[in-house]
């Protein structure tokens, strides 16, 4: 008997859970569950992260969390309580399955069978944001080594495990060199482990566009959080509705499974909601808990029922559905369909092995780090990048001297274009003179300097070489 903490929410949150337990009741789940209050309820208490302490130590306790969607008050400094659990538990892989159920469920995409897996408490979604200047904010992207090996070396035992072909990379290292490119890098290190399975990289951009053109040309597609939440909602669209699909969000202690559509409270108790986002996220929690046969029976039951015609009132269509049923009837008519299969639709098997269980990341032996130079950013509301460029040179000694100023990122200095716009934001790159070497001491002159001919320095960016390679970005037409 495995014990799982389970959270209703808010909207059509309850009536959904109820119907997933039912299923999964009558489908013979050995699960017990302990109840936790999260949402609006928990935010509007005072509670600015939406889930109470106690709450947190059942979650831990169990390891396991099936979470029915939950309302976020608008303003006011609410935190996600999605991101904050992902990050706050180290769950790493968020796992989203988009499958066509043609033509019981309309689409344009009848055969696409994608796995979307997206890495889960990093990138953009670090939340670190700075206003910087009058005109300019900044949000830092992080992307960390062990993060980026942690999700593709997932993405490739997830491909084994449930018998997947091939894992696509997409990035935007073309332009993001530094960050992107280490997700790349560590892709490419980690492909070749596998090479039964086969692999390919593309750009962010043009990949998403064949994703929505063609996406049955992908299997598993692998990318960092921010491209992996936008993709994986289109990609659950394009399959037909956003309503039939659910996640998982894999960690190495701690597990949350969900729907991946939100609270919609103008559908709550009205006993409208489809119940099957939230039903293939417990689908896939039964399968992480190794109960695989009745993850396998009620996958089957619930294709048998699409192929019925039984339907939600959001998926309804005269031509292909049946019966329009409410959230209770289409429970309901799972359970019945319980032991069947389907006979249009691909029926399921699953992998019978129990759950996927990475290795620990190992960590790397540090680099050789050599300080070649220093960024510093300065607030300076002229619009003239030789003026600045001749403000800077004041702070000139002999072991340090301005080589670069960019402003949004594009050199404007010197020899810059008179075309180009800038904001009061200019990064203002200072680098070692030829066989002198610069030390933290000679960066705190530099700063101590500027203070003296009242240069405003708003944030200062060490410049560094990692074994003898350049681990910093050039100015765009430097």
């Amino acid at each position: 008997m495995d014990v799982i903490t389970i959270a209703k929410g808010d909207g059509i949150g309850p009536e959904i859970m109820d119907a997933t337990l039912a299923v999964l009741e009558a489908a013979g789940a050995q699960l017990k569950t302990e109840e936790i209050q999260v949402g609006e309820n928990v935010y509007l208490s005072g509670n600015t992260s939406g889930i109470a302490k106690e709450s947190w130590d059942t979650i831990r306790r169990n390891k396991v969390f099936l979470k029915a969607p939950i309302t976020t008050p608008q303003g006011g400094g609410y935190k996600s309580l999605n991101v904050t659990t992902r990050k706050s538990l180290g769950l790493y892989a968020n796992v989203r399955p988009c499958r066509s159920i043609h033509p019981f469920v309309h689409t344009k995409h009848p055969v696409m069978d994608v796995v979307i897996i997206r890495e889960n408490e990093e990138d953009l979604y670090a939340g670190i944001e700075h206003q910087q200047t009058d005109e300019v904010v900044q949000c830092l992207k992080l992307i960390s080594r062990p993060g980026c090996e942690k999700i593709v070396r997932y993405a490739f035992e997830y491909a084994i495990k449930y018998n997947r072909k091939k894992v696509t990379c997409f990035t935007k290292d073309n332009i993001m060199k530094q960050t992107d490119g280490l997700f790349h890098q560590v892709f490419d290190e980690i492909a070749k482990e596998y090479p039964q399975i086969e692999n390919e990289h593309w750009i962010i951009d043009i990949g998403a566009a064949k994703l929505a053109d063609t996406p049955e040309a992908f299997d598993v597609i692998v990318m960092p959080n921010l491209y992996g939440d936008v993709l994986s909602d289109i990609a659950a669209q394009i399959t037909g509705s956003v309503g039939l699909g659910g996640s998982a969000n894999i960690g190495e202690e701690c597990s949350m499974f969900e729907a991946i559509h939100g609270s919609a409270p103008r559908r709550a108790g009205q006993n409208l909601a489809n119940p099957s986002g939230l039903l293939h996220g417990a689908i896939m929690m039964l399968n992480h808990l190794g109960q695989n046969d009745v993850a396998e029976k009620v996958q089957n039951a619930w294709l048998k029922t699409m192929e019925d015609g039984i339907h939600t009132y959001d998926i309804y269509d005269e031509k292909t559905s049946t019966k329009k049923v409410g959230t209770k009837e289409f429970a309901e008519a799972v359970i019945a369909n319980l032991g069947q299969k389907p006979k249009t639709l691909k029926e399921v098997h699953y992998d019978k092995t129990g759950p996927l269980v990475l290795p620990k990341v190992q960590r790397r032996p540090p680099a050789k780090k050599e300080l070649v130079g220093v960024d510093l950013f300065v607030h300076w509301s002229g619009k003239d990048p030789d003026e600045c460029g001749a403000m800077l040179q004041k702070l000139n000694n002999d072991v340090v001297t301005i080589s670069m100023i960019t402003n949004r990122g594009v050199k404007v200095w010197p020899n810059g274009f008179e075309e180009t716009f800038c904001t009061d934001h200019w990064r203002c790159r200072f680098k070692a003179e030829a066989g002198k070497t610069i030390t933290n001491d000679e960066i705190v002159r530099l700063l101590s300097d500027a203070i003296k001919e009242n240069i405003d320095v708003i944030k200062t960016e060490n410049l560094y070489f990692f074994d003898g390679k350049q681990a910093f970005s050039m100015g765009q037409g430097q």
